[in-house]
């Protein structure tokens, strides 16, 4: 039997379908979110990435920016399963929201500069340069919040549909 997770519009739905609305809202808010901010950073001379970068990488040799969307995806999958565990009172609105935003600057990014960035053969945290430590928190915490976000229209569009 497949578990039921209370969504936060307080309908059921299955864990798996769950966490699919995780994986789309995450590789969605890379493409709107997290791009975007990081355009914004790029065009007010923030920041020398340039958004939806078409370098290709590997194993698969897609492009930069749908690796990012994929990876975004599997972190919202982590989100929409932690999420299931919070208090009902944090599932809902501006609270799932910022649950998101946290996730994404403070969980993603320690990640990113404690595991990541040593097997990429980058400087732990960013070289610890508060500017560059900042943009990032900021960039996937914008990602989190655009991922929960996105989880909230998912989840409400099929509601909507029930």
């Amino acid at each position: 039997m497949t578990e039921t997770v209370e969504t936060p519009s307080s309908s059921s739905i299955s864990l798996p379908t769950w966490l699919a609305f995780g994986f789309i809202a995450g590789f969605l808010s890379v493409l709107t979110f997290h791009q975007g901010t990081g355009g914004l950073f790029y065009y007010l001379g923030w920041s020398n990435n340039f958004p939806y970068p078409m370098r290709q990488v590997p194993p698969l040799g897609v492009p930069q920016f749908v690796s990012l969307a994929f990876w975004g995806g599997i972190w919202f999958t982590l989100f929409a399963a932690i999420s299931t565990r919070l208090p009902a009172s944090m599932r809902t609105g501006l609270a799932f929201v910022i649950a998101g935003f946290v996730f994404g600057g403070f969980v993603i990014t320690p990640f990113n500069w404690f595991v990541l960035a040593p097997l990429r053969g980058q400087p732990l945290g960013n070289g610890f340069v508060p500017v560059n430590m900042l943009r990032g928190v900021v960039i996937n915490g914008i990602f989190g919040l655009g991922g929960a976000i996105w989880l909230l229209a998912i989840q409400r569009l099929r509601a909507s549909r029930k």
